[in-house]
């Protein structure tokens, strides 16, 4: 008997000791510039970077900065949101991708605050291969070889930006998930090599926001629909290019592009 009670002492103590279980996640943690990943990442004893707080950070719970610096690339597997407000957070992500957000098919990922820094030869800013809903909030991209923020999921999934700069990229959004879409507001593109938004599938709105100096400022496929209002595109070399439908207000300012492009079809609402 007292072998049994033993074993079973011994298999408590190393539960508790297990590293990263759901004894020791919290809704909320914190990440320090000054912090250190074998913390718990609570606000007294924060974690160093984003990966080090996203295994102690509870499904639908929340990253948040306490003082300005680098906190690294993360790859997020799980419904989370990653806050940088109050302070100058910051990802430098060279030779690698910014954030990956591989959280899986119903997952609802939340980005605000942050500066994601490919320093010339960054990867991806954002690259999400698994997600139901991404929001981007008050967050610049800058300095990566290929995509600002890239969709390339399985299956729908939307991507919402809001107060969101890109510049230096491929693309600054691409989109390549089937029916996947992306609504943005107050978005600013600029410096592109290839598209500000390049949309392979799914439809996407783009409002009271600024694209200029890119090779192409909207490039749509076939079967797409972009909805355009209120939006300055000028300085491009190429301002639409679209073989899907584009949708317009009639209230956008294009102006300095090389060419004003063509689409399939450009239906005017005013």
């Amino acid at each position: 008997m007292k072998k049994y009670f033993l074993f079973l002492a011994i298999i408590f103590a190393a539960l508790i000791l297990i590293p990263g279980t759901s004894f020791s996640q919290a809704t909320r943690t914190w990440v320090s510039g000054v912090g250190d990943d074998v913390n718990p990442a609570s606000r007294t004893a924060p974690c160093k970077t984003f990966a080090g707080a996203i295994s102690k950070t509870a499904t639908g719970g929340e990253i948040n900065v306490l003082d300005a610096g680098g906190y690294g690339a993360v790859t997020i597997t799980k419904s989370i949101t990653i806050d940088g407000r109050g302070a100058q957070a910051s990802i430098l992500s060279t030779m690698t991708n910014g954030i990956i957000i591989n959280a899986g098919p119903d997952a609802i990922v939340i980005i605000r605050n942050l500066s994601i820094n490919g320093a010339g030869n960054g990867i991806n800013g954002i690259r999400i291969i698994a997600a139901k809903k991404v929001i981007i909030e008050n967050c610049t991209l800058a300095g990566f070889t290929k995509k600002g923020i890239e969709v390339s999921t399985t299956t729908a999934c939307t991507l919402i930006l809001n107060y969101v700069t890109i510049n230096s990229a491929e693309d600054a959004i691409a989109v390549t998930a089937p029916g996947g879409s992306v609504i943005m507001d107050n978005c600013k593109f600029q410096a592109i090599t290839k598209a500000g938004i390049n949309l392979m599938d799914g439809q996407a709105t783009v409002y009271r926001s600024n694209i200029s100096s890119c090779n192409i400022g909207i490039m749509a496929a076939a079967k797409t629909t972009v909805s355009i209002s209120n939006n300055i595109i000028s300085n491009n070399e190429t301002a639409l290019q679209s073989s899907g439908t584009i949708t317009s207000a009639g209230n956008n300012f294009m102006t300095g592009n090389r060419s004003q492009g063509t689409a399939a079809t450009v239906v005017k609402t005013q």
